[in-house]
Formats: structure tokens, sequence, C-alpha cells
């Protein structure tokens, strides 16, 4: 038994030293409802002298069943560790004014200011919309913000003769836009995101940008605080061209807008640089591929000498942050499905910080992570591992010390399921190939698992060495889980992720299914046990892989996409779907779109297939579940449909949901067990 020692002195009372054992026999599987016990620390920000961090604390509601936020402030060294706002105010995006004197943030719709002197809170102006993007002036007297913009327009009928008392139906709606609807947004309104300014001080809510167009991202202030530089999509045709964006210029006093760039791609997330001479920014040249990561790049203020600094790191960068020297940036990307904190150069050189950055995503193990450095080189990031969600850590002097273990109480209290890595080669080209194993609590070698496939969706997405519920609590009902990062998957590369540019689902069937066979040559699993499931891009593929194999016992297919041509008829994104995943409209090359949809192999199916979907998903509507279970259903496969009432998209957003969505698909995969079907025989 191997144990380790725990001196975190600020989550358990008294400060007690724990020695949680990695074998305790004691702790008890994880139980559905320990998904309300679930913790993990977001949007870290130290203030200018590294002295104290403000961080959000996410955690369940269990009687609202919603994700809540509170804010709360950690010294450097954590030694002082206390909230910052109240559990009944949904905190968020806090940002620490210049002097380090106040924090701004937002919560329930509005912007807040926390005085820390007195520790009075005020809420500043009325806004009549969310907020989101918030950022200090310089010197202290502004805080800009993005904010929805509705506007207002005339339908194009009236009825005449209604009468006051008259109760007719509700008035028809007229959609003429071409982006009319958003996952989790359902219907939009009528209107534009702007950028606006509002005295530090509170006050009116002063409008800075213009025209039928959508500006939001992050704001950079100039160092004078006259100007402040963003990114948007300003074409003429940018809902037909949704990624080309560029980095603008907006000064205050006359609201002169200046455009600094001027390529087709998306040009992003512009940074000044501490002495105000060079612009970081982030974006592509569009080649129209399926996947193409964004590089870093640096140009002078004034939009000229534009260069790649990261061309030859072949990953996206996710995040960036200049130092103080203007020589170099702290940039975060993800590299073997690990979060990777690096420092840049702008002359090129690049050295690794750290490689432990997640959180986000505490449902299934997905890349991600936050971070922001503070004048004297400490760094705060979101640090997460197999075991347990985000906490706090910082990097200081080159060490690195975690703050905060507010996840302490669940792993002292559950046997969490322990996460092997392992690489195998494909069957089509010898690549190498990522992959995970959970397994089940006191797990013996000598005896036989059954083995669940978990597959990620995107498909232009990472999983890695994270922590996640949902395959937690499958670990925990006694089964083996397998999760991979096949052909298609992001942080390896642009060649790896495009092999199937255009070619989806295709060779990553037999990347995944080598993965099951490299799993069974081990000797631990039941062959008559095997089961497949997976989420939206995951989804699509359980449902290809049931259409091509009959090896899996059952199979549960979540929120997929079934039918291409369908998909992208239907789905919010179908601007950028149809230009950057297939190489023509569906009307054009049908036989193309069909070849690659699970519906063209329905006739091949013969494993029990249940399907899930939510009733408000937007990106992959569950017209396309529907299509599946109907044709299964005519067929005479077993099958079942699981309507998650009012979902997105993002099913677990809610904590109900989440724990829905594990056990139906355990009650599908525990009817097709090997003594559950022989007991039915008998």
């Amino acid at each position: 038994m191997t144990c380790i020692k725990s001196t975190n002195r600020f989550h358990l009372a008294a400060s007690l030293l724990l020695t949680i054992c990695s074998a305790n026999v004691f702790a008890k599987p994880l139980q559905y409802e320990d998904v309300f016990e679930l913790e993990f620390v977001s949007d870290p920000q130290p203030d200018s002298q590294g002295e104290q961090i403000v961080f959000v604390r996410n955690w369940m509601d269990k009687q609202a069943d919603r994700r809540r936020m509170t804010l709360w402030l950690s010294s450097a060294d954590g030694k002082k560790l206390e909230p910052l706002t109240d559990k009944d105010l949904s905190a968020s995006n806090p940002q620490w004014s210049p002097d380090n004197k106040q924090i701004a943030f937002i919560a329930n719709g509005q912007i807040h200011v926390k005085w820390l002197d007195s520790g009075r809170t005020s809420q500043l102006g009325q806004l009549t919309q969310s907020p989101a993007n918030l950022t200090w002036s310089p010197d202290g007297n502004w805080l800009a913000f993005t904010m929805f913009t509705p506007k207002q327009v005339k339908p194009p009928v009236t009825l005449p003769g209604k009468s006051e008392k008259a109760d007719w139906a509700k008035a028809a709606v007229y959609i003429d836009s071409k982006q009319y609807r958003v996952d989790g947004a359902g219907y939009l309104k009528s209107g534009y995101r702007h950028i606006y300014i509002m005295p530090a001080a509170g006050g009116m809510a002063i409008q800075l940008t213009e025209g039928d167009f959508n500006h939001g991202g992050s704001i950079s202030w100039a160092r004078d605080s006259q100007s402040i530089y963003f990114s948007a999509n300003r074409h003429p045709d940018w809902q037909s061209n949704p990624l080309n964006s560029e980095i603008f210029q907006l000064t205050l006093a006359d609201r002169k807008l200046t455009q600094l760039t001027d390529r087709n791609g998306p040009d992003s997330q512009p940074q000044l640089s501490p002495n105000g001479k060079l612009i970081a920014f982030t974006g592509f040249e569009d080649r129209k591929l399926s996947h193409q990561a964004s590089r870093l790049y640096v140009m002078n203020a004034d939009g000229s000498n534009i260069r790649n600094l990261t061309e030859d790191l072949d990953r996206a960068i996710d995040d960036f942050q200049w130092l103080p020297n203007n020589k170099a940036l702290y940039i975060a990307y993800d590299s073997e499905g690990k979060g990777i904190l690096a420092e840049q150069n702008i002359s090129g050189k690049r050295s690794v910080i750290t490689s432990d950055i997640g959180g986000g995503s505490y449902g299934r193990p997905y890349s991600g992570g936050e971070f922001a450095a503070a004048d004297n080189g400490l760094i705060a990031y979101t640090q997460m591992n197999t075991q347990k969600p985000a906490e706090l850590a910082v990097i200081k002097n080159g060490k690195t010390y975690t703050l905060t273990d507010f996840n302490a109480d669940l792993v002292f209290a559950r046997d969490i399921g322990k996460v092997e890595e392992f690489w195998y080669s494909s069957s089509v080209d010898q690549r190498k190939l990522q992959g995970w194993l959970i397994y089940p609590p006191q797990f013996d070698p000598s005896k036989k698992y059954p083995l669940i496939l978990e597959i990620h969706g995107g498909p232009h997405t990472a999983y890695g060495p994270h922590f996640a519920m949902e395959l937690q609590l499958m670990a925990a009902q006694g089964y083996v889980v397998l999760y991979t990062n096949p052909r298609g998957s992001t942080s390896y590369g642009e060649d790896f992720a495009n092999l199937i540019h255009h070619n989806y689902p295709s060779q990553d069937f037999n990347d995944l299914m080598d993965g099951v066979d490299a799993v069974i040559a081990r000797g631990y699993i039941n062959e008559k046990e095997l089961f497949v499931t997976g989420g939206s891009g995951g989804g699509a593929l359980t449902a290809w892989i049931v259409g091509h194999t009959d090896r899996f016992a059952a199979a549960v297919s979540v929120k997929p996409v079934i039918n291409w041509f369908s998909f992208v008829l239907n789905a919010d994104m179908y601007s950028y779907f149809t230009q950057y995943w297939f190489p023509a409209m569906p009307w054009e090359n049908p036989e193309h779109y069909l070849k690659y949809s699970p519906i063209s192999y329905v006739g091949n199916v013969e494993t029990p297939t249940m399907l899930m979907t939510g009733e408000a998903d937007h990106r992959t509507p569950i017209s396309e579940t529907e299509q599946f279970y109907q044709a299964l259903q005519l067929r005479g496969v077993d099958t079942a449909m699981v309507r998650i009432p009012e979902a997105s998209h993002s099913i677990y957003s809610r904590p109900s949901n989440l724990m829905a969505k594990t056990a139906y698909i355990l009650y599908w995969f525990e009817k097709y067990r090997t003594p559950a079907m022989e007991k039915d025989k008998k």
C-alpha cells in the first residue's frame, strides 16, 4: 500500500495532517450523487505584485441543480484563503484594478466592485444585458466590457382586426438572418454584441462600437488609456465567412476605428506589450481545413511587420501573456493530451515551464485550463490530474506549489479509479497512438473485467490525463474504461488532425479498434463484455462502429450525427460545417455526405444501441438521434432513445443531467452483460 502525506491547510478544519492512501480499502467507490460534491478552480488572477490571487471557486448547488461560482482570495504562499463573495452572488471574471486595491467582477448580470481595504462591495450602474470580457483601463478610471445590444426590428406583416380583449395566437416570428440560433442560447434576438466603457466609480455605460457586427472576445487597453484594441469580423460577408476576423484600434475621444490586420483568417485576442510598441495575437491563414492550429503572432502597434512566433511548434496556442520585459510571452497549448505552459521569446527561443494545466471540463477528460502571471514572475494556474478536478497552483522561482485542495474530502471518502497512460500502434499506418485506462476500485489483473470504450467529441479535440467524473463513475461500477486520441485529435500537430479532413469517420475507426485490441491483449478483459459509447463526434463514431462491427455487446450513442446531409442543414453552425468539413454543398455532392454517414450502414447494425440527446440541442439536433432510432426500430434491432428535457449540447451543465447521462449508459450496458443475458435466457 502506497501512502502520501498531505499538509494542505485551507480546506479541512484545524489544519489537520491527513494520511491519504492510494489503496484505501475503507473508501467506497464513487456514487452518482457525488457529482454534487465536485468543486474546481477557474480564472485565477494574481495582483500585479504577485502577492494575492483572486479566483473563481466552482461548486454544485444540489437544491437548484446548478453550478455556482464564488470569488475567493488566496495569498501567494497559500497561508491565507478566504471568500470574497457570498454563495448567493454567482460571480465570475474577476479583474484587479491597476493599484491592486479593488477587484471588479461580474455577478448576476451586472458589474460589481469589491474594495479590499473596507471589504465593501457595490454594483456599478444598471445594465440591461449581461456583460462579458471585463477589463480595467491602465489609469484605473474606466472599465471596458462587451455586451449584447438589442436592435428593434419591425416585423414585415401586422395583422388587422385584433381587439384589445381578443385572445389571438402568438405572433409569427419572421427570420431572415443567417445565424439565427446558437446551441445553449436558442433562437437569437435581434441585435449585436458591442464594446462599452463605464466609469470605474459607477455611472452610465457608453457604447463605443457601432454597426451590424458582433464585437466579442478580449479587450486590450493602450498604455495611456486613450484607445482600445479588439478583434471583430466587420466584413460585409461576415455571416458567410465566420472565421475572417481582424484586429482593430479604437480611440475613445473621436471613436476613430483603425483596422490593423487584413488577411483571410481569424486574427484574435490582441494584447499590447507593456511598452506599447508591439501587439501579440493569435490566428492563422485560412486554408479551409477542418483543423487549423492558431499560431502566435506579433506585429508593430501600427499593424506593420507581422511575424509568426510558433510556426515551428505545430500546436494550437490557446492563451498567452506578455512578460514585463517586452521580449517574451507566456503561452499555453496542448501537446499529447497535456496542458503545457511555456515561455516564448520573440526571437524564437521557447522553454516549457509546466505540463499539468487543466480544468473546466470535469465530466470527461478534455484538455484545457487557465493561467495568469504577475509582474514579479509568479504564475497562477489551474492544475489538474486524473484523481480530482482543477485546483489553484502557482509557480514561483521555478517551483510549483498547490494552494488549494477543495476536493480532499471527496478523494479521502471515495476510491478514485487509477489512470494509466499507454501508447499503441495503428494497424493502418503504424502511427503511434495515445490512450488511457481507468481501472475500477480494487482492480485485480488476474480477474476478467468488462471494457467500455469511451470516445471524445469534436472531432478536433483531445482527451488527456485529467479527471473525468463520467468515466470514473463507469469505473466505479466495475468496468475498465478506455479512452484514446485517434487520428483527427488535436495536440499532435495539424497533419495528424487533418488525416480525417473530408474523411470522417474513416480510419479513426481502426485506431479505436486497435486500442481495444491492445487492452484485450493484456489478458484481463472479458471479450464477450465489450461496450462502446461517446458524445457528439464520439456519438457519431459510436453509430459508425456498430455499422461496421458486431464485436460490442451494446452501444450508447450520445448526441450523435447520423446523417451529414441533414446535419449541415439543421445545425447552428451550418455556415462553418459546409465550408470546412466537406468538399461541396450537400446537394452538389450527396454521395460524399452519405458515404460518411452512419445512417448509410444502419442495415449492418446488430448491436443493441441506445441513443441520447438533449431536446434543446442545436449543435447536433435531436432529429439526428430520431433518424437512427427509427431506422433501428424498423430493422428490429434492440434500441432505446433517451431525451434530456431542456438540455443543450452541453448535457452535463446541470449536475443531475450528468448523473442521468452516466446512469442510463450503465443501465444499458448492464442489461447486455453476460450474467444478465444468461439470466434472461433462463
